[in-house]
């Protein structure tokens, strides 16, 4: 994997050393601090975020054995998966969740004026950072205005979906708020494989009907996986 312009592989330059036993410009916060985050590489970020390591192996040490799967096998654990890992611990592991989760809203959130949803595609380059490597089975909706323009997101279920947990109510709930004139619905499947189940097909089309009686349409339902979306509309199940 490369590393941007000017960066270096920690575990190629410090071994097991201890931080505090590098000269100064050589330790990652302090190069952060001089030449900007974009100068360390993925260990070195992953090890400032640490801040220390164990007895036994520095924090780029952990750092290093963290991202062994990449940034998006790391993504996609959970805390307590994370928690379990040598090196860390509740605190450490809440620490690397809530950077990961920054950096999945940071990608979403987009710049300027909200964003306009109208194809499938528009709405997966949307959701796909944001949801599509989550440990957890996720609900949720996009709710847009007459133009298609997004005009709030909001998470309805996490854990297994099934219709009892999905009702209607706290779906167009959300909608009322937001005074949206359509939605996309969308989840995502932890396995990485997108296909629909036969659940998905018919939680979909129990919103449909509902959003027909709410005035309120269901545009699509997107379903999530590793890097890869299926869209009910463009399969004809809307």
């Amino acid at each position: 994997m490369s590393t941007p312009s000017g960066t270096r592989e920690a575990g190629t330059v410090y071994g097991g050393r201890r931080l505090l036993d590098l000269p100064a410009e050589d330790r990652p916060r302090e190069r952060l601090l001089r030449h900007g985050a974009g100068a360390l590489s993925n260990r070195e970020l992953l090890a400032v975020v640490l801040g220390t390591g164990t007895r036994n192996a520095s924090a780029l040490d952990v750092s290093a054995s963290l991202l062994e799967s990449g940034l998006r096998g790391l993504a996609g654990r959970s805390p307590g998966e994370l928690e379990a890992q040598r090196g860390l611990g509740r605190a450490k592991a809440a620490r690397v969740a809530a950077t990961l989760e920054l950096g999945a809203r940071l990608a979403s959130e987009g710049r300027g004026e909200l964003p306009a949803l109208r194809t499938p595609a528009d709405s997966a380059r949307y959701l796909l950072p944001r949801y599509g490597a989550r440990p957890v089975e996720t609900f949720g909706i996009l709710a847009l205005d007459i133009r298609h323009r997004l005009k709030r997101e909001a998470v309805i279920s996490v854990g297994c979906l099934t219709s009892s947990l999905v009702h209607p109510r706290e779906v167009f709930q959300e909608a009322v708020v937001a005074r949206a004139a359509a939605l996309v619905l969308f989840h995502n499947h932890p396995s990485g494989d997108p296909e629909p189940s036969a659940e998905d097909i018919a939680l979909t089309r129990r919103l449909a009907s509902a959003g027909t009686l709410m005035g309120i349409e269901i545009l699509d339902h997107l379903v999530l996986g590793a890097g890869r979306f299926v869209s009910f509309k463009q399969r004809g199940l809307l």
